[in-house]
């Protein structure tokens, strides 16, 4: 792979997918179906989807390639493969909340190796370089040229004082029992993988996920905490997060910084 190509391909398509979906978020008004599993979708989820898989296919047509909005993707068996949110926290975007991104990820052998969160309405993106290190990229955005960069790392946190970030849309007892075993400075809450991205950038030092998730909900998220020195792992082993499973369901997970001295439940 070359990953300079990587890099900026997937920068261009989250930008050009970002603005599609701006242009809807800002319209009067969108409609909101149901998916088969009853979660919403809305056109901003299609048409980004649509930029980014014609893209993909165009820049890399040898990688295979699994979006969430293509169910004939999920069949996927390769062990190297393109992964595609285009548009992750659809209920924050229905709701006008803003906490929503595009996320696109490159995983090898099971791990997520390169990836990029752009969160349009926020103004934050976040990406591998291609030497695997994260960066934010601070706005404006240009699509052909790359502004200034940020190199960010993840936070040397006080374990008597963690900053925890949860889920905005899916908190549940049994996140916050888990939470509760901490001592905790501050909590807040975000949509979306941005949460994978607060962590990266040292605004939250731990991030549990005890319920269910998607391998395209994550692995741009979980690639970005890598590349800042951060960890994904299952929450029932302490062992790596792990990509390509059978129908690309995750376990519940922990995103941490390393010197989080982490607890079981």
């Amino acid at each position: 792979m070359d990953f300079e190509k990587l890099t900026a391909v997937m920068r261009r398509l989250s930008l050009e997918a970002g603005d599609r979906i701006m242009e809807i978020y800002d319209s009067p008004d969108f409609e909101v179906r149901s998916k088969s599993d009853d979660s919403p979708v809305t056109a901003a989820d299609e048409a980004a989807d649509a930029i980014i898989s014609a893209g993909l296919r165009a820049a890399f047509p040898d990688v295979a390639l699994v979006t969430e909005e293509q169910s004939k993707t999920h069949g996927e068996t390769a062990s190297t493969f393109l992964i595609v949110d285009p548009l992750d926290g659809t209920k924050e975007f229905i709701k006008r909340r803003g906490d929503f991104t595009v996320n696109i990820a490159y995983v090898v052998d099971g791990a997520p190796i390169r990836g990029v969160v752009y969160a349009p309405a926020k103004g934050r993106m976040f990406y591998t370089q291609a030497d695997g290190t994260t960066v934010e990229e601070l706005g404006p955005f240009d699509k052909d040229t790359v502004g200034e960069i940020e190199a960010i790392s993840v936070s040397r946190p006080d374990n008597n004082a963690l900053l925890v970030v949860a889920s905005k849309s899916h908190r549940d007892q049994a996140t916050d029992d888990y939470i509760d075993l901490y001592m905790v400075k501050d909590m807040k809450s975000a949509g979306s993988s941005l949460k994978f991205c607060l962590i990266a950038t040292g605004e939250a030092d731990l991030y549990p996920r005890l319920g269910r998730t998607m391998e395209w909900d994550t692995a741009a998220g979980h690639a970005v905490l890598n590349g800042a020195g951060g960890r994904v792992v299952r929450f029932d082993n302490h062992q790596p997060l792990q990509y390509g499973k059978d129908g690309f369901a995750n376990p519940f997970f922990i995103a941490y910084s390393p010197d989080v001295d982490l607890l079981t439940s």
